[in-house]
């Protein structure tokens, strides 16, 4: 029994929803994961050395952010012969570290004038090892609540890129689903059960990233946490 119905070519949509989604999942997670990493280890290092190290940085951001990023994932969706899940979660990270660096040199900034900061520097501390022992272990619930927004972000670009038909044509996942039930007619032939399924999938993996992130905002932010 199928309980979704079928598409055009006989295929049970639910078992194509319950393939599709972890797939998803896994650009996100990936996409959020890398940008953030590399963000954020610019971020400390541009905080940290400021001087011609946070210029050169901080440069490279604002000229990357400039860039329109979907200009440049259409290109590469073109370009690519065979596009796959990894891929194009790479494409995407590398498109999304910017902002995360921005916001974690703030952070550093704010930080490095503390005066457990100023101490650890008296006691000959180096300044890898502050960075990694002690300004890390600080921004971690930061970072956290950053990654859920980078995930999000991340997916809401993806879906965007397969929904144009631009994704991983050998693999299936959400953005592709709905490319083909648009490519196929779907819409207008009245087949609900084909397109609808996966556009409510999103939406509910995009309230619950919202529900973490609000709930991360409450722990990282200090006027918020009073409340709890």
């Amino acid at each position: 029994m199928q309980w979704l119905g079928s598409d055009t070519q006989g295929r049970d949509v639910l078992a194509s929803l319950l393939t599709a989604t972890p797939q998803t999942l896994k650009i996100g997670l990936l996409a959020g994961l890398i940008g953030l990493g590399v963000g954020g280890l610019l971020g400390l290092l541009a905080g940290w050395f400021r001087g011609v190290v946070d210029a050169v940085i901080r440069t490279t951001c604002d000229v990357m952010m400039t860039i329109p990023a979907i200009a440049v994932l259409v290109l590469v969706g073109t370009s690519v012969r065979t596009m796959t899940v990894w891929m194009m979660a790479l494409v995407v990270a590398l498109l999304s570290w910017m902002v995360p660096a921005r916001a974690v040199r703030a952070q550093v900034l704010s930080l490095r004038e503390r005066s457990w900061i100023d101490m650890a520097r008296l006691n000959g501390i180096g300044g890898i090892r502050i960075i990694f022992a002690d300004l890390l272990p600080n921004l971690a619930p930061y970072l956290a609540a950053n990654f859920v927004i980078a995930v999000s972000t991340a997916m809401l670009a993806t879906v965007g890129l397969e929904a144009l038909g631009l994704g991983p044509q050998n693999e299936l996942t959400l953005g592709m689903m709905i490319y083909w039930a648009q490519y196929s007619g779907a819409i207008l032939r009245g087949m609900w059960w084909w397109w609808v399924p996966p556009v409510l999938a999103l939406v509910l993996i995009f309230l619950a990233l919202l529900a973490i992130s609000l709930g991360m905002d409450r722990i990282v932010n200090v006027r918020l946490r009073s409340d709890l």
